[in-house]
């Protein structure tokens, strides 16, 4: 993946466009809010130690695993948004960001906050960083964000196995996976007699 000289955040959430206006002006902020389709040139240009924007590469993967999941996505949708992203990302159409800044992540539904706080923050647990949606508090949160590993690169082994991911159990520990699913096959007149 291109990397470029700015830190590149992503604001997602219901009030990303109030909070993007709200940081146009800020001496070190490049807020890029053209059309989706200019926001890669301008990313690529920046030479402000940051650049926000709200145009996410995994948008449609997003919509598609948690579709998926709630069992409002057609059969397949899952599988061709997540080969779409993987050509994008390797032909430079796309580039993940440093950090998403996710806003009221609590008021999320519960499948798209396990995406955020639980898938994407297993792939890369530093570079997704929940934050109340006023813009003092996504300010103060740029100041402060933590360093950690990258997005894993290449993308597409950690995208292709999206559809094993179960919600409720995004981000938690292999061990810890195994551990409740084995607690969920044992039934109960065998957990009572071993217990």
């Amino acid at each position: 993946m291109q990397r470029v000289n700015s830190t590149v955040v992503i604001i997602v959430g219901d009030q990303k466009r109030r909070i993007l206006n709200g940081l146009t002006g800020m001496a070190n902020v490049a807020v890029a809010d053209e059309s989706p389709e200019r926001v890669p040139e301008l990313v690529a240009r920046a030479s402000t130690p940051y650049v926000v924007h709200d145009v996410d590469p995994l948008t449609d993967v997003a919509a598609a695993w948690a579709g998926f999941f709630d069992g409002t996505a057609p059969t397949g949708t899952l599988e061709v948004a997540i080969e779409a992203a993987i050509a994008a990302l390797r032909d430079g159409r796309a580039q993940l960001p440093d950090y998403y800044i996710v806003l009221d992540p609590d008021d999320l539904p519960t499948t798209q906050r396990h995406w955020w706080l639980g898938v994407l923050a297993d792939a890369a647990p530093s570079r997704v960083v929940p934050a109340p949606s006023s813009v003092n508090a996504v300010r103060a949160t740029l100041s402060r964000l933590p360093a950690g590993r990258w997005w894993p690169d290449p993308p597409d082994d950690w995208l292709r196995r999206l559809p094993n991911v179960v919600p409720d159990q995004a981000g938690l520990p292999t061990a810890v996976r195994l551990h409740h699913e084995s607690d969920l096959s044992r039934s109960p007149s065998s957990a009572a007699s071993t217990g």
